[in-house]
């Protein structure tokens, strides 16, 4: 990467607090090259802002504006939408504005894998690096999954692999960005408030395909209509495509058993019973997780070995416990109704009570209300996207209830619920009305049935 001496960073989250500390640690660095610019003004970020200003940081807190000071680079955290004044702003000092995502691969030496996809990213992701660990490969996970690419993936040898849950946000301010695999699982709404349409936000999604070359392999979801579109056009390239299709692609099910042909003939691998992850969708996400990492030099032994061992991860269909004789299930992660569509397939024929509420990224609640009236005895409805949800609810006939909080609807849930059943937090809809993250928002659902756990003792 060519010499860059000052450096902007937009947002304070992880991503943006990440960069900071990268640019503090270059050699020769000065705290006085190195400047924060975030939108907002509030008690945590001025908390966050304090720190930095201890160690000779710039920050400022409210900006509407980046002031053309000479940057060399200017790196903008993900949650930062492109139509807000802080980056439209940035984009007009003729200074190239990447992403983090971006900045961690041109510093980084060892190959990436790349997942994207509307849903089942973070699942994905982390199965990859557990197929891949298990075959005795340094392979370490970054980007949305929780660990900023730029924290750990500069320092990975040649001879790992480093594994990117690539979101959107990061995707669309992407220029060389090249990983060796590509994997793409789904395109459905979401994220329609941040990038203004549903072309705009495919567009950004697809650009993890958009440096791949001859001798690259994308792996591709084609039972999903968004994802599918895109399996011909990439071919035409030269790059090699794996489609996942759980009746008919390159990656399938056969009698019962996930088989992945990944250029060198059909692998057998295991039974779709002894996958420990809940869901039709997650069958999807372990054939092209398996295509992923057989493409980059793992055995079939090891990849059979994985897959019969990888535990549902917290936050995604993650079972909380069982209170006299109702189970409570952790699905903070599913943001967006396409989520929680998939989260329906995961409990068979079981009675379930689904939470859902929060904050509405722009998705029309009708499809969900539809599926949760052929699927749920009940739905609890809360928090600031409650009249949309209710109102979708209503058109369709489908039963819910409504109340103001999470924890409310917890409690509500927990009165309704039969031996038998499953109560789902499973909400559709980000959680930036009462929470921090869905992080957050999933420890206080699991806080709450620990308390309804201690109170029916």
């Amino acid at each position: 990467m060519a010499e860059v001496q000052r450096v902007a960073v937009l947002g304070l989250g992880r991503s943006g607090d990440a960069v900071v500390r990268w640019a503090l640690g270059r050699p020769g660095a000065s705290p006085s090259d190195v400047a924060v610019f975030v939108e907002y003004d509030t008690p945590r970020l001025a908390q966050s802002a304090s720190l930095l200003h201890a160690e000779g940081v710039r920050v400022d807190l409210g900006a509407a504006s980046v002031p053309d000071e000479g940057w060399d680079l200017i790196v903008a955290s993900p949650g930062i939408s492109p139509s807000r004044p802080l980056m439209q702003s940035a984009a007009k000092l003729g200074v190239p504005v990447i992403s983090e995502l971006e900045l961690a691969y041109r510093l980084s030496v060892a190959p990436f894998v790349a997942v994207t996809g509307t849903n089942g990213k973070t699942t994905t992701t982390a199965l990859i690096t557990h197929l891949l660990r298990e075959d005795g490969r340094s392979a370490v996970a970054v980007g949305n999954i929780g660990v900023p690419a730029i924290a750990v993936a500069p320092a990975v040898e040649a001879n790992g692999v480093i594994v990117a849950e690539c979101s959107s946000f990061q995707l669309a301010l992407t220029l060389d960005f090249h990983p060796r695999i590509a994997v793409l699982l789904n395109i459905t709404p979401d994220h329609i408030d941040w990038h203004g349409s549903m072309e705009a936000y495919a567009a950004d999604k697809t650009r993890v395909f958009a440096n791949l070359r001859p001798g690259d392999v994308a792996v591709i979801d084609v039972d999903d209509p968004g994802a599918a579109g895109w399996a011909e056009p990439v071919a035409r390239r030269g790059v090699r495509v794996v489609r996942v299709g759980l009746s008919g692609g390159d990656a399938r099910v056969e009698g019962g058993l996930l088989v992945v042909d990944a250029g060198n003939g059909a692998v057998p691998l295991v039974r779709v019973d002894e996958l420990l992850i809940r869901g039709v969708h997650n069958v999807s996400n372990a054939l092209a997780a398996s295509s992923a990492a057989l493409a980059m030099g793992a055995s079939p032994d090891s990849v059979r070995a994985g897959l019969a061992t990888f535990e549902p991860i917290e936050h995604r269909l993650d079972p909380v416990a069982t209170v006299g004789g109702v189970e409570y299930v952790n699905d903070s992660k599913a943001t967006n109704p396409d989520a929680v569509m998939k989260a329906l397939t995961a409990f068979g024929s079981t009675p379930l009570i689904i939470l859902l509420g929060g904050r509405n990224k722009g998705n029309d609640f009708t499809p969900l209300a539809e599926a949760c009236a052929s699927r749920c005895r009940l739905a609890v409805l809360y928090g600031e996207s409650r009249p949309e949800l209710e109102a979708a609810f209503a058109s369709v006939g489908a039963p819910y209830v409504g109340t103001g909080t999470m924890l409310e609807a917890l409690s509500l849930a927990a009165a309704a619920a039969l031996p038998g059943e499953v109560v789902l937090l499973s909400p559709a809809c980000a959680s930036f009305d009462e929470f921090s993250d869905y992080e957050d928002r999933g420890h206080r659902f699991v806080d709450g049935v620990m308390r309804i756990a201690g109170e029916t003792r």
